[in-house]
């Protein structure tokens, strides 16, 4: 079921998927990448979900999907309240995993989720469980620090959406296409966010953590999960060959698997 949730002002897509069993497990809470919306994700939060026997929560954060828009995306950042138009800030991630998310997820009456992030989600998934308590978190791709291969394939992407197919390919997803795609890109090249670097935050993470990442993915290296091992030692790794930066696209039974294990092993 989809439906919209206003958060601070903000009317948020979100898709609810019940629960196929009547055992008590955590709810799956799905974070979007960067370019990613509860459409992007397509079945595989059900079909996780109906696999794991728990209720799922799928939301577009501001921007993405069909939530409201970013007002004058590209102009002067404005903050009023929890209210933004303009930029995004370099500490958005920050923002959306402590201000945002919270406030969601206490408005539908969600308590210690199992946070299941992607790319930019897994590091909004990360940057929740250090302040605040949770189940579990699974985080596929994550951006722990920025590195060069990371500025590299979102030039790239920028030049792909300016002159390439990509714009056409991400129109269906999102109401406002440009939006979405200048909020993500702008910041991610902007001069304030090279220095993005939550490491000093994993130390606080008392969950079990999952992180996956795929040896071919064009926007990290597997410094990334190796990070959050070394930070948080009680994290789980899983590397995969044959699979880049969509790890639940690329090998869809691998981490599916993978996520049914882990959660299975922790009795949850």
């Amino acid at each position: 079921m989809i439906d919209k949730m206003t958060v601070h002002g903000v009317q948020l897509e979100v898709q609810r998927i019940p629960a196929s069993t009547d055992r008590l497990h955590p709810p799956l809470v799905f974070l979007h990448e960067g370019l990613g919306s509860v459409s992007m994700w397509r079945d595989w939060p059900r079909l996780l979900c109906q696999k794991i026997g728990c209720a799922g929560l799928v939301y577009s954060r501001q921007g993405y999907g069909q939530s409201d828009p970013v007002p004058d995306v590209r102009g002067p950042s404005v903050q009023i309240g929890l209210q933004r138009s303009g930029r995004l800030q370099a500490d958005y991630m920050h923002r959306e995993a402590l201000f945002v998310l919270p406030s969601l997820l206490q408005g539908l009456g969600i308590q210690k989720p199992v946070l299941l992030g992607h790319s930019d989600g897994g590091t909004i998934a990360l940057l929740h469980a250090a302040e605040l308590d949770v189940h579990a978190c699974v985080v596929m791709a994550p951006h722990v620090m920025v590195e060069d291969i990371s500025l590299q394939a979102i030039h790239r992407a920028r030049e792909a959406y300016e002159s390439g197919a990509l714009r056409e390919r991400l129109q269906r997803f999102h109401t406002d296409v440009d939006g979405a795609f200048w909020q993500w890109n702008d910041v991610w090249l902007s001069e304030a966010f090279r220095s993005f670097d939550i490491r000093p935050s994993l130390s606080s993470i008392r969950a079990p953590v999952l992180a996956i990442q795929g040896w071919d993915d064009p926007y990290g290296s597997m410094a990334q999960i190796d990070d959050i091992a070394r930070h948080a030692p009680q994290t789980q790794a899983l590397k995969l060959t044959g699979c880049g930066h969509s790890p639940h696209r690329d090998q869809a039974l691998a981490v599916t698997q993978a996520i049914e294990k882990f959660l299975q092993d922790l009795r949850l």
